[in-house]
């Protein structure tokens, strides 16, 4: 008889169109939510004010190089040639051409880093007055013409852990990475000061770290250029920034093109 009223029931169910197995819905069921916005979903904050803390390159940072001091720098035949064109004399005409995004971060000053909107996050620089958007939509085009800052494509790093949980085979959760930028799009322009140069061709890879010690905030920014016409190989540096408190000490110097 129990039998009669299974059968009874999925021939209802047949006419009605409901599926098998279907969760009964409430009048108080939630429709799916959509996932969180890049800066909802944030696992670091950047945001605040930072100075940088030059610990390398003090020499190349600080001061003006002197002409074909290109030392470090992986230039190729090609890019040795056009560092040694440089003229010291025209220093004021070269505008911009230092704090373009392969170099802005090697620039000593301060950064002032916001959320433009829900995937867009904004760096400004005091040094030379440069303002770096960080896409997080990666459907977003880069605009028809080269900047000095390009189109920089943003993500959160999600790194995979190996092996499983104990002895189940359920794979562990991804740890927090770092943020990630691929930079394209860019006007040539200097690696240094002094001439030292990288074409439009070039791509920046940047990964942003945020760490505390002794009670400080430090950020760290790893920077890979690549550039197939002027570089022999990868141009890989590290720059770290100390967090500050707010931005009584903001100074905007800016270039001009």
């Amino acid at each position: 008889m129990r039998s009669l009223f299974v059968i009874a029931g999925l021939v209802v169910a047949g006419l009605l169109g409901v599926p098998l197995g279907a969760a009964p819905q409430g009048r108080g069921a939630q429709p799916p939510q959509p996932p969180p916005t890049p800066r909802a979903a944030a696992p670091i904050d950047f945001t605040g004010n930072w100075v940088s803390v030059v610990t390398e390159d003090w020499r190349w940072r600080m001061l003006l190089p002197r002409k074909g001091d290109y030392s470090s720098v992986p230039l190729s035949a090609e890019g040795r040639k056009v560092a040694d064109t440089w003229d010291p004399g025209k220093l004021a005409s070269d505008g911009c051409k230092p704090y373009g995004a392969a170099a802005i971060m090697r620039v000593p000053g301060r950064l002032r880093i916001a959320w433009e909107d829900d995937t867009t996050l904004k760096i400004e620089t005091d040094a030379g007055q440069q303002t770096r958007l960080l896409h997080f939509d990666q459907a977003e085009k880069p605009p028809a013409v080269r900047t000095w800052q390009g189109h920089s494509v943003a993500e959160w790093e999600r790194i995979l852990e190996p092996g499983g949980l104990g002895v189940s085979l359920q794979q562990r959760p991804p740890r927090v990475g770092s943020l990630k930028v691929v930079t394209t799009n860019l006007r040539p322009g200097y690696l240094r000061k002094n001439g030292v140069p990288y074409s439009e061709d070039t791509s920046v890879t940047e990964y942003f770290d945020r760490e505390s010690s002794y009670g400080t905030e430090w950020m760290t920014v790893f920077t890979i250029v690549d550039d197939p016409k002027y570089l022999s190989q990868q141009f890989i540096t590290s720059t770290h920034f100390k967090r500050e408190p707010d931005a009584s000490k903001w100074m905007p110097t800016p270039c001009t093109d």
